[in-house]
Formats: structure tokens, sequence, C-alpha cells
């Protein structure tokens, strides 16, 4: 019997046990952490769009049937129309996903909370209080999936794209609007774009 009967014997018994390692690394607990951009700031009208840069942490337990539950922290620093932009997010939810030899594509949809600091709103400075103060905390709600692509036994390299809702909103006025209510700042974004890219440790 030749030398590359025996290699493919050897491979073909060998694929299982690979496959095997595969699948136990991809059901293990997950720890990620990366850069992030957001397509926008938050207080960026149309005509001042800014995009915003920072980073992502993520934690997700071992799936039961491909699902895992997932916590994400992700935070961005940034400057528009003259006031600082400091939004952070700690969002929670559902990750579904499959392995198929190196490549595990997912898909995840999570809700949670927005936190921005009080001076965000345009022409606002980073010291003293708000001239037009706004909203500090928003819900916020992402859809979106990713690929990790296996670079060691136990870490792969994540690519990840999300749509991200949040509802942060600037007063032009406490005092002054419809029946003394506050006047809130029209064209504010609520929609965003989001990509991450960075390493999961498998363990």
């Amino acid at each position: 019997m030749s030398f590359r009967r025996y290699l493919g014997i050897a491979l073909l018994f060998a694929a299982p046990a690979l496959l095997g390692q595969e699948t136990s690394l991809a059901n293990r607990y997950q720890m990620y952490g990366g850069y992030s951009l957001l397509s926008n700031s938050i207080n960026g009208v149309a005509g001042a769009h800014q995009s915003l840069n920072g980073w992502e942490f993520a934690f997700a337990i071992p799936p039961w049937h491909d699902l895992r539950f997932k916590l994400n922290a992700f935070s961005y620093r940034g400057t528009n129309l003259g006031a600082p932009q400091h939004p952070y997010f700690i969002m929670g939810g559902g990750q579904y996903g499959r392995t198929f030899g190196r490549e595990a594509p997912f898909v995840e949809t999570m809700f949670g909370m927005g936190i921005a600091n009080a001076t965000w709103g345009a022409n606002n400075q980073s010291s003293g209080l708000a001239k037009f103060p706004g909203d500090t905390a928003s819900f916020a709600v992402e859809m979106g999936g990713g690929l990790d692509t296996r670079i060691s036994r136990q870490f792969a390299f994540r690519v990840q794209g999300d749509f991200h809702y949040s509802y942060f909103q600037q007063f032009e006025s406490m005092t002054t609007g419809v029946n003394g209510y506050p006047t809130y700042v029209p064209h504010l974004p609520n929609y965003f774009g989001r990509v991450s890219t960075g390493v999961v440790w498998r363990f």
C-alpha cells in the first residue's frame, strides 16, 4: 500500500476527532475584546455627521442548541459640533451561531441601555453646566451578526456589523414649549451602523 493511501486513511480517521475538538471549543465560554466604530455622533444632525471610535467587550456562556446568552459593553469618545461625545452602552441578548471548519458565523439581537455625558448636545462645553441639557440615558436595541475565524486552538478573529437604535434627545429649553414641557431639538439621529473587530478567547 502506497504512502499516499496510508496518509488518506489516517486523515479519514482523524477528521472526526478534529471536528469534535473544534465543536467542543465552540461550545465553551467566549470572551471578546476589540475596536468598535459607531457611524455617527449622538448629536450628529444632517450636515454634521461624525463617526466615533471606541472599544467593545463581550462575554457569552456555552450555547444550548446553538443559542447562547451574551453580555456586551461598548464605549466611544469624540467631539462633534463643539461638544464632547462620551456614550457607552450595556446590553444583553441572544446569539445564534454554527461552526463550519475554521469559520463560525453568527447572528444576534441585543437589548439594553446607553449612558451619555451631560454635555453631549451641540454647542455645550466639556466643563461647567450644559447650556442645552439633554437625556443622559436611553433604551437601546441592536441586531446584526458576524464571523469568527479560528486563528489557534482557543482564539479566533471576529468581524461584526450591527444595526443600532438609541434615543438620546437634547432640549432646546426646559422652561418653554407647549404646556410647559421641554422643547426637543429636531432631527437628532436615532439609527446607527456599528462595526467591530477583535479577538475571541474560547475557554
